[in-house]
């Protein structure tokens, strides 16, 4: 089992992407949502974005209501205010639940790949690396920008392996 196994369907759209599309790069995933006190993290993961995407990067946004309803509940509305408010143009996937037996099964596959207990709230981060594996969790209160110097080491590393 690998994150390769999974996929998901596209916020918008029709379709899914399958994260074997995403082999070989380095990724974030995260569970995101609209109106949380950390939706302006959604600027600075743009940011890493589209600093890195060349180098083979990629954030990988999954919206969520899990948290006190902190999301849209149509998909259209999240894409729409994401792109205007952040201007998000990494991938975003359709609303899925974060805890519970219901819990996305990538983030609980991710969970039990990093030890880290639960999804505390939005906006919690896995670093992946170039094999897939993930590398390390962050919490909510991590800003995208503290992430960069470690997403900068997985690209330069793993470029020169």
């Amino acid at each position: 089992m690998s994150i390769y196994n999974f996929s998901f369907p596209k916020l918008t759209g029709s379709g899914s992407l399958s994260l074997a599309d995403y082999h070989n790069q380095v990724l974030l995933i995260v569970n995101t949502a609209s109106k949380c006190g950390f939706t302006p993290q959604y600027e600075g993961l743009e940011k890493l974005y589209e600093s890195y995407r060349d180098r083979g990067f990629s954030v990988l946004g999954f919206p969520s209501d899990s948290f006190l309803n902190q999301e849209f509940a149509d998909a259209e509305k999240t894409a729409e205010f994401c792109k205007l408010n952040y201007g998000v143009t990494f991938p975003l996937f359709r609303k899925s639940k974060m805890k519970g037996n219901d819990i996305n099964p990538l983030f609980r596959y991710l969970l039990n790949e990093t030890g880290a207990k639960k999804i505390t709230w939005n906006f919690n981060k896995f670093l992946i690396n170039r094999d897939g594996k993930a590398i390390r969790y962050y919490g909510s209160r991590t800003k995208p920008e503290e992430i960069e110097s470690d997403i900068q080491t997985l690209l330069k590393d793993e470029t020169n392996a």
